[in-house]
């Protein structure tokens, strides 16, 4: 896995293009010094954090990792120590494990070559880098123009990122479509430097799990972490709106576009019912991480759990407590339950029929579909109008707050 890779770049210089299309680019990303930075801002990578994982990796940031990227932020970073950085990287090399060989690839800190970068040096970098080249990023105008904070060590970020392109000598480049800019420059800081412009390919950035459109990202939460279990990995694939399966096969899987076009085709037609195909994607994605034999049993795991009529033979359901919790049922997933990254993650789930209160009883289950103002309801008044309505005896019954494919127990005890 770790020597091909799967093309799908959003943008490409024209002559990465040109090898592209002239089925020389895998070879020069096999023979080549390919350079893909990975950031070490946070604990626990992500399922799409970075487009270009399944290829070499040529560097890892320590130095620019306190700075922290500024890409697409609407204010100012904090630096990390090197005790934060440290307590991020703790874990980081076992969970990318399964897209690299490490006998093969490079496992770097790029601390090692900037700390010896000598004022002068960097100076005269800086003085043939036009400010005009910071000031392209949309983020940094709209930073400015609202009066918000730019420190001078982001404006320069790039940069320091452009440094480790000139300190490996990289032949390529590989990155999200954000990193353009960030790449872009090193580019120019290679030419300042006497050294031949390595090659630039970028890839789109994957949208998050909650089909907002915003992009994939921990502070969202709309994220699938590589540490998560593999059932975990499933059922959160199962979760996301059928818009995505195609954007997701395409960014995780090495499908080809006609093969994904084919099976798109046929749920069109109705020959292939979109929770099948979701479940085909499910699977691709934790046997990326963890083996075929693992994600098949992730999805019988899934199948099982699932396809139960009672929900009381579950034992591992959280549960909420009616008395304990004056919230609302939008508070309760987002904040008590966690089932939602926020109270509009829950009204979203609403609209589309699928916030519900499940009562069970020794007979089956009735589903009464919550609509989105009920997400503004006390839960207790929602679960007092769901059993009204039902008209099922309140002493005989289990109730369930099921919000897509996640299900909670609901205790009704007084206070």
């Amino acid at each position: 896995m770790t020597a091909t890779l799967t093309i799908r770049w959003l943008w490409l210089l024209p002559e990465a293009r040109r090898a592209l299309e002239s089925r020389e680019l895998a070879v020069i990303l096999r023979c080549y010094r390919t350079l893909t930075g990975l950031s070490q801002a946070a604990m626990g990578e992500l399922l799409g954090y970075d487009p270009s994982y399944v290829s070499l990796l040529e560097r890892r940031q320590r130095t620019t990792a306190k700075i922290g990227d500024p890409s697409g932020r609407s204010g100012d970073r904090p630096a990390l120590t090197d005790a934060d950085i440290a307590r991020n990287l703790a874990t980081y090399r076992d969970q990318v494990a399964p897209f690299f060989d490490f006998t093969r690839a490079d496992f770097r800190h790029n601390s090692s070559w900037l700390s010896e970068v000598r004022l002068p040096e960097l100076i005269e970098i800086l003085a043939q880098v036009p400010v005009s080249m910071s000031l392209q990023r949309e983020d940094f105008r709209t930073r400015l123009e609202q009066g918000h904070g730019l420190s001078t060590a982001e404006f320069i970020y790039s940069v320091v990122m452009a440094i480790n392109s000139v300190k490996i000598e990289a032949d390529i480049e590989l990155g999200g479509v954000d990193q353009l800019l960030n790449m872009q420059m090193g580019r120019k800081v290679m030419e300042i430097t006497d050294q031949k412009p390595q090659l630039v390919a970028t890839m789109p950035l994957i949208e998050g799990t909650d089909g907002t459109g915003k992009k994939m990202s921990k502070s969202m939460g709309n994220y699938i972490a590589l540490s998560a279990t593999p059932e975990d990995i499933f059922g959160k694939v199962m979760s996301i709106p059928d818009r995505l399966v195609s954007p997701y096969l395409r960014a995780w899987t090495e499908w080809s576009d006609a093969e994904i076009d084919a099976v798109n085709a046929r749920v069109d037609k109705g020959t292939l019912h979109p929770m099948d195909l979701k479940k085909v994607l499910a699977g691709e994605a934790v046997a990326a991480l963890h083996g075929v034999e693992t994600a098949m049993s992730a999805r019988a795991a899934f199948t099982a759990q699932y396809s139960r009529r009672a929900f009381g033979d579950i034992d591992t359901l959280p549960v909420v407590d009616t008395a304990s919790t004056g919230e609302t049922v939008g508070a309760v997933l987002a904040r008590v339950l966690e089932f939602t990254p926020s109270v509009s993650a829950a009204r979203r789930i609403a609209k589309q029929n699928g916030l519900r209160i499940v009562i069970e009883t020794a007979g089956g289950q009735e589903a009464v579909i919550l609509a989105e103002d009920d997400v503004q309801r006390p839960l207790s008044e929602a679960v007092d109008k769901a059993l009204s309505s039902s008209g099922q005896p309140t002493e005989e019954t289990e109730v369930y707050l099921k919000a897509g494919r996640k299900v909670a127990r609901i205790e009704r005890s007084t206070q």
